[in-house]
């Protein structure tokens, strides 16, 4: 407890944040030193690498992620591997940086995320939602000997909230104006939209998944090139967008729901590749990834004409995540959005690559500071709370 007690006292501290997506490509690692903690917290982003994960690891995740395919044993021994994983991150992180790993304070890790149900269903008389992210963050702080924070998700989704996002808060803290009005999009496996009005407080910051990201493009570039990615967009620019296609598409009934709302590979993983493969599988591949990648962008365009634009818009848009190298959806995104300034979360200060890995340091370093970090306005959350569980070595 002595160790947990100096935690909680340092003003300063050196975190390293953890992140997996839902697109699997590998294991975003950064470390920064913060500064005292709310609004009054000061960042600095000291390195940041990606390991990319070991062949077959991403199929083994993704057919664990769904019913019909994941198996109990294989779910119970990744839960303990990628927290090994995790740990080789964190050693080749802090020798990449020149930091010894005593000096860490504290690790922040989301985790791998396998299933994700915030809409509750009735069970034995209960009104039961759920969300499971693996990758113990106990096994994590004993392999590492660093206090360990994870399961950020669970305490915001026990109050009724959806649990996702969770970038929000950092969004809010590190990029609100009083001169403007934006909204920081993270292009992931899913697409996330945070909306910051000017003069914001965190009452009034929204922010909600808006529907695929990357997911459904790289299943199909794995499926039909074997490649993980459509690399710049270079496939997608090749082809021509599938008018019939895109309206298909544009029947998703997620892209339209009022937020809060929050999705995963529950909706857009294979089933739904399967679907969109056995209707419009004839047609040029190069056409089929030009028109998924606008569907991502249009469903981001959709949901802000929807539910941001009618609360007064934005004047700057910046994008994060792997989507933020697609040429592709980012012209998309300029031709949708007009005269909205759309660039890239470097042009605001962070890298776009680690702008989430730097989330979970943050959201780390709030919980031992005792600091409430989802925000209710845009989880549906009933209060705010601390989220997330401290796990010593």
């Amino acid at each position: 407890m002595k160790q947990l007690v100096e935690l909680f006292e340092k003003k300063s501290r050196l975190v390293i944040g953890l992140m997996s997506g839902t697109s699997v490509d590998g294991i975003d690692a950064a470390i920064a030193e913060i500064e005292g903690s709310g609004t009054g917290m000061k960042m600095r982003q000291i390195d940041f690498i990606t390991v990319p994960f070991p062949e077959g690891f991403k199929e083994l995740v993704i057919r664990n992620s769904l019913t019909g395919t994941s198996d109990v044993a294989d779910i119970a021994r990744l839960n303990f591997l990628i927290a090994q994983l995790y740990a080789d991150a964190v050693r080749r992180l802090c020798n990449h940086a020149g930091v010894k790993t005593q000096d860490v304070d504290l690790i922040g890790s989301h985790g791998q995320t396998i299933h994700h149900l915030p809409r509750a269903e009735r069970m034995f008389g209960k009104d039961v939602s759920a969300t499971l992210q693996i990758g113990d963050p106990s096994v994590l702080a004993k392999l590492t000997g660093i206090a360990t924070v994870g399961d950020f998700r669970v305490g915001d989704i026990a109050l009724g909230g959806q649990g996702a996002p969770l970038v929000p808060y950092f969004d809010y803290i590190l990029f609100r104006s009083n001169e403007k009005s934006r909204s920081l999009l993270n292009i992931g496996g899913i697409s996330n939209i945070t909306y910051l009005p000017k003069g914001c407080g965190t009452q009034d910051v929204l922010a909600f998944d808006t529907g695929p990201g990357n997911m459904i493009v790289d299943r199909l570039m794995k499926k039909m090139f074997n490649k993980d990615f459509d690399e710049g967009g270079a496939i997608a620019i090749a082809g021509t967008i599938q008018g019939d296609m895109i309206d298909w598409l544009m029947t998703d009934t997620f892209v339209r729901m009022a937020p809060p709302k929050s999705t995963g590979r529950e909706r857009y993983g294979d089933p739904f590749v399967t679907s969109l493969l056995e209707k419009y599988g004839g047609r040029r591949i190069e056409d089929i990834i030009a028109t998924v990648s606008e569907f991502t962008a249009v469903s981001v365009y959709t949901n802000y004409l929807l539910f941001l634009k009618t609360k007064g818009g934005i004047d700057e848009l910046f994008v994060s995540g792997g989507g933020a190298h697609n040429r592709y959806i980012l012209d998309s995104l300029r031709n949708h959005f007009g005269g909205v300034s759309v660039a890239a979360a470097e042009d605001i200060g962070v890298s776009s690559d680690a702008k989430e890995a730097l989330c979970f340091a943050v959201l780390a370093n709030e919980l031992v500071s005792g600091n409430p970090a989802n925000l209710p306005s845009v989880t549906g959350a009933s209060k705010e709370t601390l989220i997330g569980k401290i796990c010593l070595p």
